[in-house]
């Protein structure tokens, strides 16, 4: 595929390096130009647009990955698709769930595949843990805790993510989101949500901590926490079975070696059956996401975590965020 990008930060350039080296990067944009100019030379016949929304109609492209602060996303997804541009758009979509319904009809209308960027699901720990899953051996779910966080760094109040219009909200939105995502994947849709939003440590208008109690119509529990005062990064999903428990702990890097340990219950109880799976390599969830779009794509089917799926999990955000009258 052809590809434009907007948005060359950091996450930017971990899509780029994700792409099948058969796909070629056509246009890049920024508000930063140097910037775009930089990641531009890094790959032969890669032009500098400076309007994100040309970026979005760029003739050449055949999709467009958006990676860009908050408040723009799903304008510029919405965009691209009308311009008949697949797209790859960074999580959390949008800011609110309404403002992904436009981005919807829009990608309806021009029949384009458009992919949000929850690449927690692709990391092997997570993967594996779905196959065991699937297979319907560990049986229902019961309940899921999970922990995510990490401490920041210095200035971190100083940076958009605290500029409540532009980010729409803080760790509930930005590593939350993640464990709501996931969460959902394995327990289907929530039919009631309760949860604490407040900011303990860093000074500024959005959490730096997100407590959730999320609740399946069938009854089933996640406990979630989500901060930004982890002064030792952590990742941490237990997703408790009725016949077993499935627990992903890391994901590589600072978070510690990425591993899922499989503990089976015996029929006569007691100690469990244990199985642990690690996987110290570098981190390829970027990869095997991009290739599931790709592959949806091609087959025109839903992708694993679209639109839909990024609206399931907004409003679960803005349903805690209005019970505690956060931004």
């Amino acid at each position: 595929m052809r590809i434009a990008l907007v948005g060359c930060g950091l996450i930017g350039a971990k899509r780029l390096a994700a792409l099948d080296k058969s796909d070629q990067l056509v246009a890049v944009c920024d508000l930063d130009q140097a910037r775009a100019k930089k990641l531009a030379a890094q790959y032969a016949g890669a032009d500098v647009v400076a309007d994100p929304l040309a970026l979005c109609a760029y003739a050449k492209a055949d999709a467009v990955v958006i990676a860009v602060t908050h408040d723009n996303l799903a304008l510029l997804a919405e965009a691209a698709a009308k311009k008949g541009k697949h797209v790859m758009l960074e999580k959390p979509g949008a800011r609110r769930p309404h403002e992904l319904d436009p981005v919807i009809a829009a990608a309806k209308a021009a029949g384009v595949t458009v992919k949000v960027g929850f690449n927690h699901r692709f990391h092997p720990a997570m993967l594996k843990a779905r196959e065991i899953f699937d297979s319907g051996e560990p049986g229902p779910v019961m309940f899921i805790r999970g922990r995510y966080g990490h401490g920041g760094r210095v200035g971190y109040e100083k940076e958009w993510r605290f500029d409540a219009a532009v980010s729409g909200g803080g760790e509930l939105l930005d590593q939350g989101s993640h464990l709501i995502d996931l969460s959902r994947w394995f327990m289907g849709d929530f039919a009631r949500c309760w949860g604490r939003a407040p900011s303990y440590f860093w000074q500024g208008d959005v959490d730096d901590n997100a407590f959730m109690a999320l609740e399946s119509a069938s009854g089933a529990m996640a406990w979630l926490h989500a901060g930004w005062s982890e002064w030792k990064n952590i990742f941490s999903l237990e997703i408790m079975c009725r016949n077993a428990k499935l627990q992903i702990d890391g994901l590589g890097g600072s978070y510690g070696v990425e591993s899922l340990t499989h503990y089976k219950m015996l029929p006569e109880m007691g100690p469990p059956e244990t199985t642990k799976y690690e996987y110290p390599f570098p981190d390829k969830s970027w990869q095997l996401e991009w290739a599931e779009f790709k592959s949806a794509i091609a087959e025109k089917r839903r992708p694993l975590s679209d639109l839909e799926d990024a609206k399931a999990v907004l409003a679960v955000v803005e349903g805690i965020y209005e019970r505690n009258q956060a931004p």
